[in-house]
């Protein structure tokens, strides 16, 4: 048995006795029926449990674009296509429920149901290449990410795995004893939100467990990715590769001790060469972290799992927006007394745009929003009300950070942090302004880590997001960090414009919308923002997905590509490229 298999184990005992010397007749009961030894295997089928599917005006996942058939086409391109690369792999991932929709699972606990993000990986790849004509065939592939939960729900033919998030307090507990005993894995193996590459090889990856390896070219699952059996926790999302050394830097969260660790592994992938319990005392949910020359930039925000809470009625996952937020830097290799915390303002923060050392100050660019898109609200509050309200867009930049807005409170913005190291001293500051909501960043990943002048992002149609409850992406942003917005008269009263930086926007056509983009350094580039913003995009109306090619040099023009997919390709979170040999 594995260390954590073990650790969870150990876990589910504890909620187990917290049921039974729990004072609440509810709580007697789930023990009682808990302990008499049900027919695990036929869950579902005994009247114990009952799966429905969550409609999809309340599921914030599908908005009609999702799970699409396995396909693999190759087709002739003529000279659309930028030369300039000679063979590139575009990959996206997103979550795609396997049995057609999220799941809702009714029993005498009550209710637990699958929240949005939620639902298989699964990969989609381009696949460049020109011949000595200079014509272009470019090919696509899609596959599911073939975890072990996954072959074992394919193997029963029927959604098996009980949701173990969000619902009823006594529905989560059954499900993660239940789901352990039956499978030995709380959750499902999902591999639905990041594509990493390290030293040649390829992970799909999900916060709560370790990557899966994939073939790059028939996209097969291999195998989860332990480094050796040095990391048998979870594996976050957004590991970042070191500046300088090729190695690969990562974080593991856990609902139970130790809550957080960090982990440095060797730039060959062989060897995890450094690995430290950084000792918080709550256990966080931290989607991503950053690396400089010398350090680790560790985001502690109060998007929190607590099991304590659940047992006493509470959610599992929440964002307590009244608790502490700070932000950790440490030396690559230090320990937990080494890291030296800042404490910032306490807004939500998923996604890290970079950092960097600037004199004594270490740099932290990210994206920010009073309210955290995850879970999602309360449960038992209506979703399509909450996500519609916190889509809408704000009326000016003092309105993105009112904590007790009704409305926009998932707008989010384009934020600095200034930690500066021998000091302690902590400035913060937005440097986008409140015409659009923004995420998803991107650079060119030869900046990872140092000064960069440009970064990429996603804008969010606000309009298109609040009628519908989920997130549409209706724009793509280039950031001039370098470069003023504009510089008005010190007694103008719109002063707080001084320091935003100058945006380009890249608009769709109407009714389309983009997901997974990555930014594509051209073949012998010598400036920064010398490539390519590449994008699945997907049209609503005509129901036709196509990868788009914008040159970022000319970012607000046309596409220079426009490659209509032989199938519909759905919304996804991220995606990433790699150059192989002719």
């Amino acid at each position: 048995m594995r260390v954590d298999q073990i650790s969870v184990k150990n876990d589910a005992h504890k909620i187990y006795k917290g049921l039974n010397d729990g004072n609440d007749f509810k709580h007697h009961e789930a023990y009682k029926i808990l302990a008499r030894e049900p027919r695990w295997d036929n869950l579902r089928d005994d009247g114990l449990n009952h799966a429905v599917n969550i409609p999809k005006n309340v599921a914030m996942r599908t908005s009609d674009n999702s799970s699409p058939d396995v396909t693999e086409s190759v087709w002739e391109l003529g000279n659309t296509s930028p030369r300039e690369n000679i063979l590139h792999i575009i990959r996206i991932a997103g979550p795609n429920p396997l049995f057609g929709g999220l799941k809702s699972t009714v029993s005498l606990f009550g209710r637990s149901n699958d929240i949005w993000i939620e639902g298989e990986g699964m990969l989609h790849a381009l696949y460049f290449l020109n011949d000595k004509q200079g014509n272009w065939t470019v090919s696509y592939n899609n596959r599911y990410v073939e975890s072990k939960t996954f072959k074992q729900e394919i193997k029963l033919n029927k959604p098996s795995f009980l949701p173990a998030i969000e619902g009823d307090s006594l529905a989560i507990i059954a499900a993660y004893i239940l789901n352990l005993i039956r499978f030995g894995e709380v959750n499902k193996q999902i591999g639905n939100t990041n594509i990493i590459e390290h030293s040649g090889k390829f992970y799909a990856t999900a916060e709560h467990h370790l990557p899966q390896e994939f073939d790059i070219f028939t996209l097969e699952t291999i195998d989860e990715w332990d480094i050796n059996g040095s990391w048998v926790r979870p594996f976050t999302s957004h590991p970042k590769r070191a500046p300088g050394t090729g190695e690969l830097v990562i974080t593991g969260v856990d609902a139970a001790k130790p809550f957080f660790m960090l982990g440095v592994i060797s730039a060959d992938g062989k060897n995890l060469v450094h690995k430290v319990d950084l000792k918080l005392n709550r256990s966080i949910l931290s989607h991503d972290m950053g690396v400089t020359q010398q350090y680790n930039v560790i985001l502690d925000f109060p998007l929190t799992i607590d099991i304590n809470r659940l047992l006493k009625g509470g959610p599992l996952i929440k964002f307590e927006k009244d608790n502490y937020a700070r932000i950790g830097v440490m030396p690559r290799y230090g320990d937990a007394d080494s890291v030296k915390w800042f404490d910032v303002e306490p807004y939500c923060t998923f996604h890290i745009l970079n950092c960097f050392e600037d004199g004594d100050e270490v740099v932290v660019r990210g994206f920010r929003a009073v309210e955290s898109i995850i879970p999602g609200p309360d449960f038992g509050l209506d979703k399509f009300e909450w996500f519609s309200k916190g889509f809408k867009p704000i009326v000016s930049c003092a309105a993105s950070e009112n904590r007790s807005t009704e409305e926009g409170f998932l707008f989010a913005r384009c934020y600095e942090w200034r930690l500066n190291i021998k000091t302690g001293e902590t400035k913060e500051r937005y440097i986008t302004g409140s015409t659009f909501s923004m995420d998803f960043p991107m650079i060119n990943e030869k900046f990872n880590g140092i000064r960069n002048k440009y970064g990429y992002t996603q804008v969010v149609d606000s309009l298109a997001s609040s009628s519908c409850g989920m997130a549409k992406f209706g724009k793509l942003a280039k950031l001039y960090l370098d470069e003023p917005a504009f510089r008005p008269l010190k007694e103008d009263k719109h002063s707080e414009f001084e320091e935003l930086v100058k945006v380009e926007y890249h608009k769709l056509d109407e009714s389309t919308f983009c997901s997974g983009a990555v930014f594509v350094p051209k073949n012998g580039s010598r400036e920064e923002d010398d490539g390519w913003i590449v994008s699945f995009v997907h049209n609503e109306e005509t129901n036709t997905s196509q990868v788009h090619i914008i040159d970022t040099k000319k970012f607000e023009s046309e596409a220079v590509a426009k490659i209509t997919l032989p199938q519909r390709v759905p919304y996804g979170f991220h995606g990433t490229f790699v150059s192989l040999p002719k």
